[in-house]
């Protein structure tokens, strides 16, 4: 690559990584395997992939499924390195750093390729979500500051204690192999389609576009399908520098700050690859070339694979994360919430007429649902960008100051929140809940809070559903 082009996707926080992928005639279905950190209530969908991918190299053997990681033992062994017994962490952890290096041995890959990869993902929801996989500088990350003057920053607040597991992981590992997904802010999206329409042959139909790509496969268990093109030429990395630049230059213009980048799912895993790197550097701090940032000179662990995907995708839908709190009535939320400003609240007699109203995205305000026993409340207050950046610190707060005897879930889909609402409370008192409906999470809002605020809370909104994750299927090598 020319210096000049290096410098400008440096600068960018970016490099063209060398990509390996499986050889001709491996089943790719089998080898993609979903995000870690998906399923991680339902034992039967990890259990479906191992016997799916059994007898086959998989990325299966390469990942730990978070649904075990806090587990003693991981009961589908035996998909790993041939393991026919249980695995505690430990032995996880070696069985996968075991398989790596056999698939590096065995020729389980092709050569590598020094390329970016355009990405379209179908998915039974949601069609031809575009996406770019590049490695990112980890010296332009950092989460452990809420203002983060950074390239790339955290959308959600990062909770330390979840990463020793993951930097086990990644310690000493030959390879890693990518679920994060970073967001980029470009509203008017033309930069992923104009990297499509270089990356895939110009044809009258899309039929000989299939044929030329990296990759193209089904994914397993419903997910949908995966293709992928080479970027593999100067021209095309000059282009990607440009239009970076300029959503650079925008960023500066609103924020003042270049703040391109914003992890969406997979931040846990982005901050164990920072402590991975923060750790090698620690080591070598006498190494001259250490930050050197061309990839011929500093250490792999210095970047991470990602793929890129735009904020106004239409196919990139957010959803919110409700809250569920028990051991509480609604009493004491409705007096928590009340410090909102333009706070107003009104009962409602039917479910159906809350739901509507939180979910309309025409409104002006800031709504949200309360479920008790029988009684439904809209309340509403003035407009904030996203609504759990304004409520969670209340709900925290409120928490607190009941020393234990609240408590708070997460829960994924209005309807379910409000199943559990009314069962909770179809029992004893001391099973009483206060289910909290959100609204539309607003995706414009996004960037300007995070710019503005820092990191939301934990837990504040879900891209997309589960089999829209994406699914490991690239590696790299680290060492």
């Amino acid at each position: 690559m020319n210096n000049n082009i290096s410098e400008r996707l440096a600068a960018l926080g970016i490099t063209v990584p060398e990509l390996l992928l499986p050889r001709q005639g491996i089943d790719l279905t089998k080898w993609a395997v979903i995000a870690c950190d998906q399923h991680t209530q339902d034992h039967s969908y990890w259990e479906q992939a191992s016997a799916i991918a059994e007898g086959s190299p998989s990325a299966l053997n390469l990942i730990f499924p978070e649904i075990f990681l806090e587990k003693p033992v991981y009961s589908a062994g035996r998909t790993n390195a041939g393991e026919d017994s249980p695995l505690d962490k430990e032995e996880r952890i070696t069985a996968i750093h075991r398989s790596m290096k056999k698939y590096l041995e065995t020729e389980v890959f092709a050569p590598p390729q020094k390329t970016l990869v355009y990405i379209e993902r179908d998915t039974p929801i949601n069609q031809l979500r575009r996406g770019l996989l590049v490695a990112l500088d980890l010296e332009a990350y950092n989460w452990e500051t809420k203002s983060n003057p950074g390239l790339i920053r955290p959308t959600e607040g990062t909770v330390a204690k979840r990463l020793p597991s993951r930097m086990d992981i990644r310690r000493g590992a030959p390879l890693e192999t990518p679920h994060i997904l970073v967001l980029i802010d470009d509203e008017e999206n033309i930069l992923l389609p104009s990297l499509g329409e270089r990356a895939k042959p110009k044809t009258e139909n899309n039929i000989d576009a299939q044929a030329n790509a990296l990759y193209d496969t089904e994914l397993m268990l419903g997910s949908g399908r995966v293709c992928g093109w080479k970027l593999d030429t100067e021209d095309d990395w000059e282009f990607l520098a440009g239009g970076l630049e300029k959503l650079a230059k925008n960023a500066m213009e609103k924020y003042g700050a270049p703040f391109l980048y914003a992890v969406g799912d997979g931040n846990h895993s982005l901050a164990a690859a920072k402590g991975i790197w923060e750790e090698y550097k620690a080591v070598n701090q006498d190494d001259s070339d250490i930050m050197n940032h061309s990839a011929r000179c500093a250490h792999p662990t210095r970047w991470a694979l990602v793929e890129l995907v735009n904020l106004y995708d239409p196919a990139l839908s957010f959803e919110p994360i409700h809250r569920l709190l028990f051991g509480t009535d609604i009493t004491p939320v409705q007096q928590a919430l009340a410090t909102l400003p333009g706070y107003r609240c009104r009962k409602l007699n039917d479910v159906a007429e809350l739901t509507a109203l939180v979910q309309d995205v025409q409104c002006s305000l800031l709504r949200m649902g309360l479920v008790s026993r029988e009684d439904f409340f809209l309340i509403e207050a003035d407009h904030v960008p996203i609504a759990i950046d304004t409520l969670q610190p209340l709900l925290d707060k409120m928490i607190e100051e009941q020393k234990g005897r609240i408590s708070m879930d997460y829960i994924h889909g209005s309807e379910e929140l409000l199943r559990l609402a009314a069962k909770e409370n179809s029992g004893e008192p001391k099973n009483n809940a206060v289910g909290i409906l959100l609204p539309p999470f607003r995706k414009q809002g996004l960037f300007e809070t995070i710019a503005k605020h820092g990191p939301l809370p934990r837990k504040s909104f879900s891209m997309g559903d589960a089999c829209e994750k994406r699914f490991y299927l690239e590696c790299r090598r680290l060492s």
